[in-house]
């Protein structure tokens, strides 16, 4: 079992910057982040692969920035240029190399409000 810590949520104003962090308890296939907002589906925000590949929610990708570190154990998410409607509980996701098994972080929360 993987266990996913995640750090990083908070309050802040728009036009600001946050950055998530996520540890896993080991080196996974794969690492992302994804998002509920209040009344929403969860959405991905993006995906990080060990070999370095990303697939990003386009919509975010101008302003949102997924990154591993060298152990290839924590996943960040650089947020920029915040808005309103980025309020959200933001979830760390990992995946194995056969994509069916999924291990979920407690979620963060980020409120962007002045």
């Amino acid at each position: 079992q993987v266990h996913l810590a995640e750090s990083g949520g908070g309050l802040v104003q728009p036009g600001g910057s946050l950055r998530l962090s996520c540890t896993a308890s080991e080196s996974i296939y794969s690492m992302a982040w994804y998002r509920r907002a209040p009344g929403e589906q969860l959405e991905l925000v993006a995906r990080i692969f060990e070999s370095g590949n990303i697939v990003s929610e386009p919509s975010m990708r101008d302003r949102f920035t997924i990154s591993l570190d060298e152990t290839k154990k924590t996943v960040f998410l650089q947020m920029t240029s915040l808005k309103s409607e980025d309020t959200a509980v933001y979830y760390c996701n990992g995946k194995d190399s056969s994509g069916h098994v999924d291990y979920w972080g407690q979620g963060t929360q980020v409120t962007v409000s002045s």
